[in-house]
């Protein structure tokens, strides 16, 4: 029973050790911007389960993931563009699904050729993004793929918000800008009669080659029905955003996360249909087992009726009262017959004296002894058996003892 008591203490430190933390880190992106919206959303809904999340400001995804992997940052949540990885992040980091698309949006200056074909994007000035940012890997590497670098073109390292401003300005030709249909940024330059959005016939050629990239069309006239903007139906290419975790998140924490997730991605959007995200997608990376249980079958039954932190617990108590009671249960089950041992033999001990004492009786009447020793040793069990403290339920037998103790003393007396 010791052991039971010590093993039971020990799992209740445990437990209260690995209760889920009431604050996380989750890096997002440039403030204003798209992901740092999204971010300022979660954080938001989790607050409202006592969760505090503190929204760090980034360049974009590759300072995201490197904010990941490194322990001391302190960064557990991130947002992280399709495509952007490593060996070292399959291995400590896990997904919780794709949650939107971001299409690249190449603007460019009225007048100027299609740029959906890259080579009319030579000799130009092209914003493709500020340094460490998603936008800015991408960009690159598809103009690369193209045969366009700074050796030829002088790409530019700015800011959304800056490349929108010099785009208007007349001060650039094109600007890259990877971010989602929701993005102030996009939805003016889209609405601005000075500016055009280059479509990319050669879209599904981007995606063979880029798995992690997606086919997308913006309708006509959904910038601005009034001026028809865009005139014709843009065909775009998209990677999607995806959240991430380290793999020792604690799994409340990720439920959290994948509820909150529902409620701000789920909507119908230009590019999505309603329930489209969030999806069980591991784009760069394989889902959390939490992810796949969640997509599979929604949050586990406790955390729907109870605060996060209970229905944890709980959890945790249910799992570890299973085998408790695998082994207190035989020890329950004897219990009883024990109990009714214990109260038993407090009578059948002075029953066992009785008798003894019977047995000296009949050899005084023989001898001829003495017997106020005899009257002295029935006194002491009559007052034994007055002292027993006992159950109602044995009371019967208390009183058919000292029954048998009164026929006594009439033996002595005689």
């Amino acid at each position: 029973m010791t052991v039971t008591v010590v093993a039971i203490v020990i799992a209740a430190f445990a437990i209260i050790r690995t209760m889920p933390p009431r604050m996380i880190a989750m890096a997002t992106g440039a403030e204003g911007g798209a992901y740092f919206e999204v971010g300022e959303r979660y954080r938001a809904l989790l607050a409202r389960a006592g969760v505090e999340v503190r929204l760090v400001s980034t360049a974009g995804s590759p300072e995201n993931l490197a904010l990941l992997l490194d322990p001391r940052s302190g960064v557990s949540v991130g947002l992280l563009q399709g495509g952007t990885t490593s060996a070292e992040a399959t291995s400590k980091l896990e997904s919780l699904g794709t949650r939107f698309f971001e299409p690249v949006w190449l603007f460019h200056k009225r007048g100027l050729r299609s740029a959906g074909n890259a080579s009319d994007l030579r000799g130009r000035r092209i914003s493709v993004g500020p340094l460490g940012s998603g936008t800015r890997a991408l960009s690159l590497e598809l103009l690369k793929r193209n045969g366009i670098d700074d050796q030829v073109s002088e790409l530019l390292a700015l800011t959304p918000q800056a490349a929108s401003e010099a785009l208007l300005a007349g001060e650039i030709d094109a600007a890259v800008i990877l971010s989602a249909w929701e993005a102030p940024i996009v939805r003016k330059l889209l609405a601005d009669e000075r500016i055009e959005l280059s479509s990319f016939p050669r879209a599904d050629a981007y995606v063979a080659l880029y798995p992690f990239l997606n086919k997308v069309v913006l309708p006509t006239g959904v910038g601005d029905l009034a001026k028809d903007l865009p005139p014709a139906d843009a065909v775009l290419f998209a990677p999607k955003a995806s959240l991430i975790v380290h793999k020792d998140l604690h799994p409340a924490i990720q439920y959290l996360l994948l509820n909150a997730a529902t409620h701000i991605h789920s909507k119908q959007a230009v590019f999505q249909q309603a329930n489209q995200f969030p999806a069980a997608e591991a784009v760069d990376m394989p889902l959390s087992s939490e992810a796949l249980q969640f997509y599979k079958s929604g949050r586990p039954y406790l955390h729907n009726y109870l605060p996060f932190w209970a229905a944890d617990l709980f959890g945790k108590l249910i799992v570890l009262l299973i085998p408790i009671l695998g082994v207190l249960y035989p020890i329950l089950r004897t219990l009883p017959p024990l109990y009714d041992w214990v109260m038993r033999s407090k009578i059948a001990r002075i029953y066992g004296e009785l008798r003894f004492l019977e047995d000296e009786i009949v050899d005084a009447r023989r001898t001829g002894s003495e017997v106020s020793a005899m009257v002295a040793r029935l006194d002491h069990l009559e007052g034994q058996a007055n002292q027993l403290r006992i159950p109602v339920a044995y009371a019967s037998m208390l009183y058919i003892l000292r029954n048998h103790i009164d026929v006594v003393r009439g033996r002595l007396q005689k």
